[in-house]
């Protein structure tokens, strides 16, 4: 933080921060109101928009994101859909709604805790309607819908060997020899991460780092059979570089496993905005806690970084990022990493945080931007730093404060706030448990 500015920086009393969220506050109808995403063609001539989530299971946060999103879509030219999910399955998303497959997502994607953080019917909806806008238009122009994430290391590691398998069968021995060594642990990855930060077993990195190099030796001879299958194939390989780093550090400390990740989602974007060409333009779906600037954060003023910050120093005012929140209603969530999917109550926020103020603020679902010129008293109201939530795919109510609170300087962390006075939990489909495993992927650092 800069002190020197908050010295400068009047501070008001709660009484007068409330007045000015009620004034710049614009109210917003029902999320099924056609007009409920009009408000949002302010942001049409950016490059990146992204709108973040304060839980990874609220139902508003996940509609309202998919009417701002096809608002986007329709409108004004924005043609990837960004999320916070795994690459490969992900794709299973996206070649549906691009016509390349049938939608088999909802029983073959995204079968790892936590299951209900993208295959529920929020997201399903919104896919339907995707696959149906892009029905009537030539393949170059459709909408792609992209993962970001880096956790998928058997998975991806799978996708480029079949991917060689079909096009250069001698370079797809190599690879399988390369990848030998990350093989045994392709089903549990956070194991290998484990014996090899703990108990001295040979690292993979290298061979990870050597089969991407001889997938890209062959860029233009593959690209030639099919450019949109070698990119793929690419980002497959990227992935399973990054998760091998990743799962390694991440037992040296959260800091430095939470950089990587980030690190990894924001070169994944910038490669899909490469691979589209100069008309792309980009909707990012994911957390808050990715989302918002993290040097505005506590998160950032313990070293950490995410793709907000990022995405600002890369493209400035081409990005636009949208925090969304809420006081009290209900979420899906589990008690710990790998346990069964509940509907939690959420508690009414805390006194001392920004969710107490909007909902004194008096308005039910409103937008707040404090993007423009005309808003620099509002921008200056918001720029101390005061508690707000995060909730993950795990909610402790119990210990709410030490768990789920931290402090940000709003007026930093995001452009706009998406405000929802009471919110549902989305609704899963198919079991809420995934398969057992020993050692949850994302344990214990996800987010």
């Amino acid at each position: 933080m800069n002190e020197t500015l908050l010295r400068a920086v009047p501070e008001l009393d709660e009484a007068q921060l409330v007045a000015l969220l009620r004034e710049h506050g614009e109210p917003l109808g029902a999320l099924d109101d056609t007009r409920f995403a009009e408000p949002f063609d302010r942001y049409a001539d950016a490059r990146v928009v992204l709108i973040g989530e304060a839980s990874h299971g609220t139902s508003e946060f996940y509609r309202a994101r998919a009417a701002i999103t096809r608002r986007l879509v329709e409108r004004h030219g924005f043609n990837i859909v960004a999320a916070e999910a795994d690459w490969p399955d992900a794709a299973q998303i996206d070649r549906h709604v691009r016509q390349r497959a049938p939608a088999t997502w909802q029983h073959d994607a995204f079968e790892r805790f936590p299951t209900w953080m993208w295959r529920n019917r929020e997201v399903a909806e919104f896919t339907r309607w995707l696959r149906q806008h892009n029905d009537g238009l030539p393949p170059e122009a459709r909408t792609e819908f992209r993962g970001l994430d880096v956790y998928s290391l058997g998975s991806s590691l799978t996708e480029v060997l079949r991917y060689l398998d079909g096009v250069d069968p001698q370079a797809a021995a190599q690879a399988r020899e390369r990848y030998g060594c990350l093989t045994p642990w392709q089903s549990e990855p956070a194991l290998y991460g484990h014996s090899v930060a703990m108990f001295g077993e040979p690292s993979c990195e290298e061979a990870a780092i050597e089969q991407l190099r001889a997938l890209l030796d062959q860029r233009l001879d593959y690209m030639k059979e099919d450019g949109e299958r070698f990119f793929n194939a690419e980002q497959n390989a990227r992935v399973v570089l990054a998760a091998e780093q990743y799962y390694r550090t991440m037992y040296r400390g959260s800091t430095e496993s939470w950089n990587l990740r980030d690190r990894h989602m924001f070169d994944t974007l910038r490669a899909l905005l490469d691979h589209r060409g100069p008309d792309a333009k980009a909707v990012v779906w994911a957390h808050n806690s990715h989302i918002g600037n993290a040097a505005a954060t506590s998160m950032g003023w313990s070293g950490e970084f995410n793709i907000g910050e990022l995405c600002r120093t890369a493209f400035g005012r081409d990005a636009v990022l949208i925090g969304m929140s809420t006081d009290r209603g209900q979420v899906a969530a589990a008690d710990n990493w790998d346990e069964p999917m509940q509907v939690k109550d959420v508690r009414p926020s805390r006194p001392d945080s920004w969710e107490q103020l909007f909902l004194k603020a008096g308005h039910a679902r409103s937008l707040t931007d404090w993007r423009g010129d005309n808003r620099q008293a509002l921008r200056a109201a918001l720029a101390r730093p005061r508690l707000e939530r995060a909730i993950g795919v795990i909610y402790r109510p119990h210990t709410e404060r030490q768990s789920h609170y931290f402090r940000a300087i709003l007026a930093e962390q995001f452009d706009a706030m998406l405000w929802f006075e009471d919110t549902t939990p989305v609704t899963p489909i198919g079991p809420r448990q995934p398969a057992e495993t020993a050692v949850p992927d994302t344990y214990p650092f996800g987010e």
